[in-house]
């Protein structure tokens, strides 16, 4: 039987070796690249062509989502799994549509990772079911529009709706009914609790 090459990708030396460590043990698996941002990510798949990557979503410089875009959009046929600490639909979704093959929390990788692996080898796509059911919570929610997370962002900066008109070049008013248009999508109480329900949808990063 011939291994399945697995590449790993993760800006943490000891998260990769324990990764690495436990895919030793399996017969029928083997770590062939590994990776510490998504540039070097870039590089190495080309070089190695693995049977599929684990990577993860949030690194200095390229991003997870940014390296996925860019390995797929050379290699169509990629199959990618990406790793987070949370489950905030929204950066799960970008993945998905960027072509993921699967979704893993951090927090699962112990019980999940060997299924996981032998799972999106033969074709299938996994998503934790944490993340599946935080991806069905909020369907049919509606997605901010690019303007609205830029609102949401100055937002979340402390500034007034005076200052977030200024920053933007829009209007005071313009402003107010992004905010309203906002609060009705994320189901928020006030700008205070949309900015919660943002980053803990992915909408925002800290």
């Amino acid at each position: 039987m011939t291994a399945i090459r697995v590449m790993l990708v993760d800006d943490h030396p000891l998260l990769r070796a324990g990764l690495a460590d436990a895919i030793a043990a399996q017969d029928d698996m083997q770590v062939v690249a590994e990776a510490g941002d998504g540039q070097q990510a870039v590089a190495a798949w080309a070089e190695s062509r693995p049977d599929l990557a684990i990577m993860d979503i949030a690194m200095p410089g390229m991003c997870g989502v940014e390296a996925l875009q860019q390995i797929r959009s050379r290699f169509p046929a990629a199959r990618i799994v990406m790793l987070t600490t949370f489950g905030g639909d929204v950066q799960v979704r970008r993945a998905l549509e960027a072509g993921a093959a699967g979704f893993l929390l951090k927090s699962s990788l112990r019980k999940e990772l060997v299924g996981m692996i032998r799972a999106v080898h033969a074709g299938q796509r996994y998503i934790s079911p944490e993340i599946a059911q935080q991806l069905a919570s909020h369907l049919g929610a509606g997605q901010l529009s690019e303007r609205e997370v830029e609102v949401l962002r100055c937002a979340a900066d402390g500034n007034a709706n005076k200052r977030i008109a200024a920053e933007l070049a829009i209007s005071e008013e313009t402003v107010k009914a992004h905010m309203r248009s906002i609060l009705s999508k994320l189901d928020a109480n006030d700008r205070t609790h949309a900015v919660t329900i943002a980053l803990k949808r992915g909408i925002l990063s800290l």
